[in-house]
């Protein structure tokens, strides 16, 4: 099996739209395995071909993922949270938009967020193959929320801690400049 992307073209487009059920459960069309054995002008093109059968397919959930893995591929954060969440606004119920959103989460290290979508996603799972999916990477976003490694979550104002910085700083100024 080849990681390696076949060109679309129109026809294909369309039929990748017709072979897209209203509720897939399986993998999505195209084989996003290893960002680096795609060059970048055909993953271009290809992200060109997703949102010309968006476009003609507008309530597809399967085609929105695969889109947004896409973007995502191609280092194009906000393109790909975009299209993930209109995957799963299309479709609640799609395992692989949910997985795929939770999992773009977890990339970004967002693991709180990380979580409860991936916990979102397991309750989707209809069979173990998905179950096993998400409880990897649940298991994945758990140790490293163990570890430390997260984005801090900024709850907390910053004046009292800017204020005293200010403050520090202009009573040291005073100090040389009366010395």
């Amino acid at each position: 099996m080849t990681t390696e992307l076949a060109p679309f073209s129109p026809v294909a487009v369309e039929r990748i739209t017709a072979a897209v059920p209203a509720h897939p459960r399986g993998l999505p069309p195209v084989p996003w395995r290893d960002p680096h054995s795609v060059p970048p002008e055909l993953l271009k093109k290809h992200i060109q071909d997703l949102e010309a059968a968006c476009a003609l397919e507008p309530t597809s959930a399967g085609l929105r993922t695969c889109l947004g893995m896409a973007y995502a591929m191609d280092y194009q954060v906000y393109k790909s949270m975009d299209a993930l969440e209109a995957a799963v606004a299309l479709e609640p119920d799609h395992f692989f938009a949910q997985m795929k959103y939770a999992e773009l989460h977890y990339r970004l290290r967002a693991l709180i967020k990380a979580e409860t979508e991936t916990l979102k996603a397991l309750e989707l799972a209809q069979d173990t193959w998905e179950f096993a999916l998400a409880q990897k990477q649940l298991r994945e976003i758990r140790s490293l929320m163990r570890a430390g490694t997260q984005k801090p979550e900024w709850t907390k104002s910053l004046r009292a801690p800017a204020l005293i910085l200010i403050a520090m700083t202009i009573i040291l100024c005073l100090g040389v400049y009366f010395k």
